[in-house]
């Protein structure tokens, strides 16, 4: 008698539209079943010649699962072609080692579409069972590692049957004494829109960087990009370790999703944080003005404005607009540290926003605790100033960035961003929509004011302006990233002293639309693409522009 594991399809993922984003395909797989080698070195010799792998190769895979019993079959060679199926068909009488089976295989039918959100399957292994992360699996089976394939794994991976096989003393097949039918996965339906997620990474092609787009009501994420990107089908397959290790160290990270786990300085879209925290604390009012003449002496350091002659008399609004560093910095003096730590907090930087990913990164609002404890030294009184500014340590996440722009959308209600949609019926999985910041609406009023005329009244943000939708944005450039790609490429450009100033910035434009009633918010974050009116701005117009075609 003989046990065959009859592998279960693994439930589909659709986007909102129910386009399905993965797949199953029919594949062949083929097995060794050392029971039946008359001789073990002769064997892997024979099928190295017939499968058309490497001797070393074969065996390193055989050794991987020497822990089975050795009636158990071993996958050697996935994917067959059709005709490596019929050469091992018609050669079947030669390698009674070999069994030949057919089984649903993982299949993205777009490619890189969507990799980030969507994550990749590959071989569980000998730790993750060791570590009684997957009790119910076996080694060698595929799960998920990354993305909602990972995070849903309970979900849509199905039940295996069993086939009892009689066989001879030659380990042929001399039929079945009893099947138990395998039971496909559950179907994930989510909330991306295929048309916008394509769009945001053609936007993104070529450079590296990250689009959110999220529906503010509701959480749901309409689009999640991080580029470059990767090929989730590539990881079905077996790799060879110098393929892995050329994808794993490329200098690009096309693995890190950048969305949710590249961390930079917010630059100038922090600086709304600091408004939001003045008004509400009675620290400034809406006709608070200050003058900037380009440069501001504070605390016996000069500290300059992006614009070299100034910007002029300044009240809150026109801070905004015009995104007056001088403005900022006096209003961050006057509100200090702690209030800045506490309403970036309350607005949910530092702290995980709770959407359905793995491995989603929290940022860092630094206030002089954390300098003692990390560092162990002394808040400096100069650091508040560039803090105030969205510079000094401080670090985000593209996607903290959405849902704070979608706190300010909302007039202080909190959503959890989120990628599962309400349709797939996965039991009783409720995102928080409910919960409030303590601000008041009338404060959100003011700033969204001056967000609106950041995009309509020739802002900092006007190239992201479309005719009658009434877009609200804030722009924001910055040298900072938490990576080590960070201090390669500043030392590049360091020694490539011709290279043009703003190749070493962090390009941001954050907003959302319409200003009464907002339906879609878009961040859109490019790595050292100069200005954020220059680049993220035009960028995220796109998006605005698409959204509203298809949904407005």
């Amino acid at each position: 008698m003989r046990e065959i594991v009859l592998p279960s399809q693994r439930g589909l993922i659709k986007d909102r539209g129910e386009t399905i984003l993965a797949d199953n395909k029919a594949s062949f797989k083929v097995s060794i079943i050392r029971e039946n080698c008359e001789d073990y070195d002769k064997s892997c010799r024979k099928i190295s010649r017939l499968l058309k792998i490497e001797e070393d190769v074969l065996k390193e895979r055989i050794k991987k699962y020497e822990s089975f019993p050795i009636f158990k079959p071993i996958v050697v060679k996935e994917n067959l072609s059709f005709e490596e199926v019929a050469v091992i068909e018609a050669r079947k009488l030669e390698f009674p080692e070999l069994i030949l089976q057919a089984e649903p295989k993982r299949f993205y039918p777009f490619g890189s579409l969507a990799a980030h959100a969507l994550g990749y399957i590959q071989e569980l292994s000998g730790e993750e069972i060791k570590n009684g992360l997957y009790l119910q699996r076996r080694l060698g089976d595929l799960i998920g590692k990354t993305g909602v394939e990972k995070v849903y794994e309970a979900t849509l991976v199905g039940k295996d049957g069993i086939a009892l096989e009689i066989v001879d003393s030659m380990g042929r097949n001399k039929g079945e004494t009893a099947r138990r039918n395998p039971h496909k996965g559950q179907n994930l339906i989510l909330t991306l829109d295929y048309a916008l997620q394509e769009k945001a990474e053609e936007i993104l092609e070529g450079r590296e960087g990250a689009v959110v787009m999220m529906d503010p009501r509701t959480g749901e994420i309409l689009a999640l990009a991080s580029f470059p990107t990767f090929d989730p089908n590539k990881f079905i397959d077996r790799f060879t370790p110098e393929e892995w290790l050329d994808l794993v160290n490329s200098p690009e990270f096309p693995l890190e999703n950048r969305a949710v786990r590249g961390q930079y300085a917010p630059g100038s879209i922090f600086k709304l944080v600091v408004d939001l925290g003045a008004l509400e604390l009675g620290i400034i009012d809406e006709e608070t003005t200050f003058k900037c003449k380009g440069e501001v002496e504070i605390y016996n350091e000069p500290f300059a404005c992006w614009v070299e002659e100034g910007h002029g008399e300044m009240n809150l609004i026109q801070g905004i607009r015009n995104s007056c560093n001088i403005y900022h910095y006096q209003v961050g003096k006057k509100m200090g540290i702690e209030e800045i730590s506490r309403y970036a907090r309350m607005l949910g930087f530092g702290a995980r926003t709770g959407i359905d990913l793995p491995g989603e990164k929290i940022g860092l609002v630094p206030d002089p605790d954390w300098k003692r404890e990390v560092r162990n030294e002394r808040w400096q009184p100069g650091e508040t100033i560039s803090v105030s500014i969205g510079q000094g340590p401080l670090l985000v996440t593209p996607l903290q960035i959405a849902n704070y722009t979608s706190i300010i959308a909302n007039r202080g209600r909190r959503i959890t961003p989120h990628l599962v949609n309400s349709q797939s019926q996965i039991g009783n999985i409720v995102f928080d929509q409910s919960n409030t910041v303590d601000i008041q609406p009338s404060t959100f009023e003011t700033i969204i004011q001056g967000m609106w005329e950041v995009v309509n009244r020739r802002g900092t943000g006007w190239a992201a302006n479309v005719k009658g939708f009434d877009i609200c944005g804030k722009t924001g450039s910055t040298q900072l990233i938490s990576t080590e790609k960070d201090e390669e490429k500043k030392e590049e450009e360091e020694e490539e002293e011709e290279e043009e100033e703003e190749t070493k910035t962090h390009s941001w434009f954050t907003g959302f639309a319409p200003k009464d009633n907002p339906k879609i918010v878009v961040t859109v974050l490019v790595e050292y693409g100069g200005m954020g009116g220059a680049t993220a701005a035009p960028l995220a117009r796109q998006l605005f522009n698409l959204y509203r075609r298809k949904y407005d």
